[in-house]
């Protein structure tokens, strides 16, 4: 197997997996400098991500990680994303972000 086929972009495997609506979104994920690949913060779109790498990352109120799974060739139906990783940190009432309060500003 070459180095192309077992890795993919870390943006279009965000998207594939359905932690981003767009790729574009997923992009912006990884520039904020909030997505940690293996605990190494990503600043770049375009990193490569491989099977077995986990990756730690606000989304929806939480912090999740996961290990990725498999890389995938589309963005299919939820069933065929969640089988692209394991969800070490599902998330729970505890692990929920605080919301910011209109009077917090």
């Amino acid at each position: 197997m070459s180095a192309e086929s077992d890795a993919i972009r870390l943006d279009k495997w965000l998207w594939h997996a359905r932690f981003a609506r767009t790729r574009a979104l997923a992009a912006e994920l990884c520039e904020s400098g909030r997505l940690r690949l293996g605990g190494e913060r990503v600043s770049k779109p375009h990193r490569l991500v491989r099977v077995g790498d986990v990756l730690t990352f606000p989304a929806g109120g939480h912090i999740r990680t996961v290990r990725v799974a498999a890389l995938g060739v589309r963005r299919g139906p939820a069933a065929e994303a969640q089988r692209l990783y394991e969800d070490l940190a599902p998330p729970s009432a505890e692990s929920a972000l605080p919301r910011r309060h209109a009077a917090w500003k």
